[in-house]
């Protein structure tokens, strides 16, 4: 048997589902917020032509930059791949957005890092990835400004290993800061990300 008390609460809770805006879920990065941090400045470096590239050359434009090198045998590769497989997700969903954007890889090994070799493996990820190098004062001048880590590791027979920081800054089109996207995740997370932040 139906209780009477149900008549009431059942059309006054109708009404109030009725009522209530229909709210869009809150977006949130996954990544790291490093807005207003001392990230990002000044560099002078080369690329695959031994062409001068400033940081000032990307005015107006939103920066990737990844630190690594190209004789890394785990950790860059990985950290690249899910990177540029992510951007290139962003890309095909949003290619005008993507275009105002430029994925930087900087080399923190220039002594074996020739501008060649930098371009060949920018360019094994995507033609999007631009690789550069420089002297080791310029390339020095870059991992300051940019708070990341590069020292020289173990010796192996074959050569040496390089301890550095994995992270895939973003900065905005007037250069600050904006977050180290998460490419300890994968590819829809950065391309997530990117959605979100890019506009």
């Amino acid at each position: 048997m139906t209780k009477p008390w149900t008549f009431v609460i059942l059309p006054a809770l109708a009404v109030l589902g009725a009522c209530g805006p229909s709210q869009p879920a809150v977006q949130e990065l996954q990544g790291t917020d490093i807005t207003g941090t001392p990230i990002g400045g000044t560099f002078t470096l080369v690329d695959a032509n031994s062409k001068t590239v400033r940081w000032s050359d990307f005015a107006g434009r939103w920066r990737i930059v990844y630190f690594g090198y190209t004789f890394c045998p785990d950790a860059c590769p990985m950290d690249v791949g899910v990177l540029m497989q992510g951007f290139n997700r962003f890309a095909k969903e949003h290619p005008d957005r993507a275009a105002k954007v430029q994925p930087i890889f900087i080399s923190i090994d220039p002594a074996r890092d020739t501008p060649a070799k930098v371009g060949e493996f920018a360019a094994a990820f995507s033609p999007r990835l631009l690789g550069l190098t420089g002297t080791q004062d310029q390339v020095d001048e870059a991992i300051r400004n940019f708070k990341a880590l590069a020292l020289k590791g173990k010796v192996l027979p074959g050569g040496y290993l390089m301890d550095h920081s994995r992270a895939a800054y973003l900065f905005d089109p007037q250069g600050q800061p904006i977050e180290t996207l998460p490419i300890d995740k994968n590819a829809e997370s950065v391309a997530a990300d990117l959605a979100i932040a890019v506009k």
